[in-house]
């Protein structure tokens, strides 16, 4: 019998001190479901830990050989927090002062992945068709979790420096420069986990819930609008919008995982959460588009773009944020991730939460406390990207935050009309970035010619300028081509319609002649056509422009079309790039490659010929190609033919007169 994916994971770890994730799964080659589903059940039993950070270790427990304990065996005690029966009273240690007890919660079933375990914890209020519809109370909860446990990660390596957690308590409420985020919630038992504040709650669990995210957000100003926009005790018509037993429900399913820095990497929370985010997505209908992108359609816009450390990159409708992590993501692939775990209280807050670290407080930078021991780590060797993002909606917005969040990510988002005024400025002028990515609301038809003409900020070119008002898809192309550096570089998700609207009409078209200024000043790098419904507010197939101010020589007065329209698996509820797909578009747009029925160069003079028509179905057709055969081999088939009908003719006569006859 071949040994166990769980065996040869302990025997590759100890032959290695660690091992990334991405270099375990290749050695066990498995697929990263399989792998993580491994990976937290190995997790769960106590036989590994992963590294902090962000990048994405696991090593032995200390004393952990394989098959001192083989999976399978009973796990270590699960995460558990006190719980208050509803309307109970507190047991009492016999002194009158309260005493919490660990209740005997359901742990979260270690075969399962941290995405499913989240997606049940969100169908917790009201199954599965209704959870999107709860998506603003379930994120904020889920990302207070986080912050909870990561609090507590935070508590428990000062108080192994000063004795106790009490003592610990004491030390950051009194110089929350500490940590990265100081959270207002004391247990009554300061042993107990930070999180039992809201586990605990057993009357007027909505007002309560409110009143402490409130308070966080009070003593932390980043999250202010982001953690306190939901009152969990709202009301509509005198009836709760989420009554207290399901938020009760919800919390005690959160509560059965534990999130913190040794549980749970800042990348795989922050893929969990973008999981989460999907969900929402696929069950929210025309709304979705507003704030989810396809994570595949990203992953190509990422991986072409080719972001460096250290960028700044823009979205001017960020969404969920979900673009702009991508480009970090595969900007931290391409240069092989970042460095080893950090050694202090505060750096581990910085690479675990995300954002800058406040000012050292001890010359060693430590935090005021002594550095935890383990050896020293190098600086990151890379510096990450800087993300600039934004919305017009405010939850979304707020959805944003907490995305970059949990991912660990540097981002800033502002709120409010990006076409109308564009809140990143440099000295009165329009702010440059050096990559921007965006999928703006296709075909908006609200914005006027008046908006083009009044524009201060030298947006919309003479030669451009108004697309009509039926769509503002060219509109959002200038926005976006204004945004860039001299050497920037773009892409762009626009309706299908966007490419060839206009051209071959014998009248004037506006867009037809915006895309010819783009066309005509070698803006245009590359087309990508998609499948089919793979949005999540359309069944349209969309495309994405990519735009480059200066492109290298040999792709100058040329435009590479890529028809990937038969590149995808079908899917319920909407059809999706399998990674091959997803791995062969963006081979194919990097380098420049013109492959039969996938993708061509087509120079500028052909598309002026066409109208200016830049859609690659245009000049690629993926159907089987027409087959030509000699005349004289048709006429000779086409006698046989004859000749049979005429036998067969004959036959039938036969058989007529002798049933006649």
């Amino acid at each position: 019998m071949s040994e166990s994916p769980e065996t040869a994971l302990l025997e590759l770890l100890a032959e290695h001190q660690s091992l990334g994730n991405t270099k375990a799964r290749e050695l066990l080659r498995l697929d990263e479901t399989g792998y993580n589903t491994i990976k937290e059940k190995l997790i769960a039993q106590g036989l590994i830990v992963t590294g902090r950070g962000r990048g994405g270790s696991i090593r032995l427990v200390d004393g952990t050989t394989p098959g001192a304990k083989e999976p399978g065996q009973p796990a270590s005690k699960p995460y558990a927090m006190p719980r208050r029966a509803r309307g109970s009273t507190a047991p009492t240690n016999g002194e009158g002062g309260p005493k919490l007890q660990k209740a005997k919660a359901k742990a979260a079933d270690p075969s399962k992945s941290l995405e499913t375990w989240i997606w049940d914890a969100a169908c917790a209020i009201h199954g599965a068709k209704d959870a999107p519809k709860y998506k603003d109370y379930i994120l904020p909860l889920i990302f207070t979790k986080r912050l909870c446990d990561v609090f507590d990660d935070e508590l428990d390596r000062i108080a192994a420096e000063v004795g106790s957690r009490a003592k610990a308590f004491k030390l950051v409420k009194a110089d929350k420069k500490l940590v990265r985020f100081y959270l207002p919630l004391l247990p009554e038992d300061p042993d107990q986990p930070v999180w039992s504040v809201v586990r605990t709650l057993s009357d007027r669990i909505g007002e309560q819930l409110t009143t402490h995210l409130r308070a966080i957000a009070h003593e932390v100003p980043r999250l202010r609008g982001i953690i306190d926009r939901v009152d969990f005790n709202a009301t509509t018509h005198g009836q709760r919008d989420l009554a207290d037993d399901r938020l009760s429900d919800l919390i005690e399913r959160i509560s059965t995982k534990r999130l913190g820095l040794n549980d749970v990497e800042a990348d795989i929370i922050g893929k969990s959460y973008e999981y989460l985010i999907r969900k929402f997505a696929e069950g929210g209908g025309q709304s979705a588009g507003e704030f989810y992108t396809p994570g595949e359609v990203g992953t190509i816009m990422a991986r072409v773009l080719e972001c460096e450390p250290g960028m700044e990159v823009y979205d001017p409708c960020c969404g969920s944020g979900s673009l702009l992590i991508r480009c970090e993501v595969e900007m931290e692939h391409s240069v092989g991730g970042p460095s080893g775990p950090p050694i202090n209280c505060k750096a581990e807050m910085v690479h675990s939460v995300g954002g800058p670290p406040g000012p050292p407080i001890n010359p060693d930078g430590t935090g005021g406390v002594p550095a935890v021991s383990g050896g020293q780590e190098s600086p990151p060797s890379h510096a990450p990207l800087h993300l600039y993002g934004q919305e017009y909606t405010a939850n979304t917005w707020a959805m944003a935050n907490m995305n970059a969040i949990i991912h660990d990510m540097q981002a800033t988002f502002e709120i409010g009309d990006t076409f109308k005024n564009p809140k990143f400025r440099e000295r009165g002028r329009l702010k440059t970035f050096d990559r921007v990515v965006a999928n703006p609301m296709w075909n908006q038809d609200w914005f006027t010619e008046a908006d083009y003409t009044n524009d201060e900020l030298d947006r919309f070119p003479t030669g451009a300028g108004f697309p009509g008002k039926s769509s503002a898809d060219w509109g959002w192309a200038q926005h976006i081509l204004a945004s860039l550096k001299p050497n920037g570089r773009a892409a762009v998700v626009l309706d299908t319609g966007a490419a060839s609207r206009g051209s071959g009409n014998d009248g004037n078209s506006k867009e037809r002649e915006v895309r010819r200024y783009f066309v005509e000043n070698d803006l245009v790098e590359s087309v990508l056509y998609l499948p089919d419904n793979l949005f999540y507010n359309t069944t349209a197939p969309g495309i994405v422009l990519f735009l480059r101010k200066a492109k290298p020589k040999a792709r100058q007065g040329k435009v590479l079309l890529v028809n990937a329209g038969q590149l995808f698996e079908k899917g319920k509820p909407k059809n999706f790039l399998a990674p091959p797909h997803v791995d062969r578009i963006a081979e194919v747009l990097c380098n420049w490659e013109e492959v039969e029925k996938l993708s061509r160069i087509v120079p500028v003079e052909e598309l002026a010929k066409n109208d200016y028509n830049i859609s690659p179905s245009r000049y690629i057709h993926t159907g089987e190609a027409a087959s030509y055969r000699p005349i004289p081999q048709i006429v000779q088939e086409l006698e046989a033919i004859e000749a049979e009908a005429q036998r067969t003719d004959a036959e039938l006569k036969r058989i007529l007169k002798a049933i006649i006859g």
